[in-house]
């Protein structure tokens, strides 16, 4: 009957409708390509928002510096969402002539910020962790603490999720540096959770706890700086990347010109490529161009990349 129809396509759609897949057939149509970036940055800063009171009044109450530093580490996460969100604006803004490859590195810098963030909060509470230790000073892990670490650990990985999410949308590197905090703050609750469970057995936990929730945030600072460096110094293109290109520049050419010596500079979705190819020492330097504005426009459309190609004679070797 038309009760069972009914069921069969509400079945249908709640086994395929995840946010994801709502985003790309309806929101999509009718937002700019900087939408996820938004949605994801926003929803970080309210979630980080709730996240640091609840964790600030649990440690607050247990005397705990492990928990307040996480509460503080879940603010940073705030600031750096919102220093993201600044980052997506200022690199929608279109190329001039004194940025003639527009501002999509502001996204690097924005990583850049956050890493040397989370550095000052990794070496405040490292800090602030050892004086525990020596002053021998215990916490008292209360039930809010629990619920705390629990709901930290569940939204932050959603969070962490549609961060990446977003990234890979967006292509923005500051969004995955965003999602890399966000999992960085889920594992340390994780910590202070086990730790929590002993702490009744060992008075020096907490202290110790400061000090590893610490460590991961360094360690997390260090990936993403890693990251910035890379951008600004430039990179290879992935072999993924490099077989494509081999594939259309010898398929528009005809023949395999033997596409070498890539170098790539990314300026956040912004690619510039460039490549050497072989051709014949006597073909005509008007046929040569037209051969390398052919694939430079192949490129374009098919991988969004601005190339320049220079062209070198072949010889006998190759």
């Amino acid at each position: 009957g038309l009760g069972d129809v009914y069921k069969r396509q509400i079945k249908r759609l709640l086994k395929s409708s995840t946010f994801f897949n709502f985003y790309d057939k309806i929101i999509k149509k009718n937002r700019n390509e900087n939408f996820p970036a938004y949605l994801s940055v926003w929803l970080s800063i309210f979630g980080n928002i709730l996240l640091f009171v609840l964790k600030l009044f649990a440690g607050l109450i247990s005397h705990s510096v492990a928990v307040i530093a996480d509460a503080w580490h879940t603010l940073t996460d705030s600031i750096s969402s919102i220093i993201v969100l600044i980052s997506v604006k200022i690199s929608e803004k279109k190329p001039t002539k004194k940025h003639p490859f527009g501002y999509g590195r502001a996204d690097v810098i924005a990583s850049g910020i956050l890493a040397v963030l989370l550095t000052i909060v990794a070496f405040e509470f490292f800090n602030q962790g050892v004086a525990k230790l020596k002053n021998r000073e215990s916490a008292v892990y209360g039930i809010i603490v629990y619920i705390a670490m629990g709901l930290t650990i569940l939204l932050k990985e959603i969070m962490a999720r549609i961060s990446i999410w977003a990234a890979k949308k967006s292509d923005k590197k500051s969004l995955k540096a965003d999602a890399w905090h966000h999992r960085s703050d889920a594992l340390s609750s994780i910590i202070i959770i086990v730790g929590a469970l002993i702490s009744k057995y060992y008075w020096w936990i907490d202290g110790l706890l400061a000090i590893i929730v610490a460590l991961i945030i360094a360690f997390t600072a260090f990936e993403i700086m890693k990251d910035v460096a890379k951008s600004i110094i430039g990179e290879s293109p992935d072999e993924d990347l490099t077989a494509k290109m081999l594939e259309i520049t010898n398929q528009t050419s005809n023949m395999n010109v033997h596409p070498h010596h890539f170098r790539m500079h990314k300026y956040g979705a912004h690619i510039e490529m460039t490549f050497h190819i072989f051709l014949q020492p006597d073909l005509q330097i008007h046929t040569a161009h037209c051969l390398t504005d052919k694939i430079e426009k192949k490129l374009k459309e098919q991988l969004n990349i601005t190339a320049t190609i220079h062209v070198e004679p072949i010889d006998e070797e190759v």
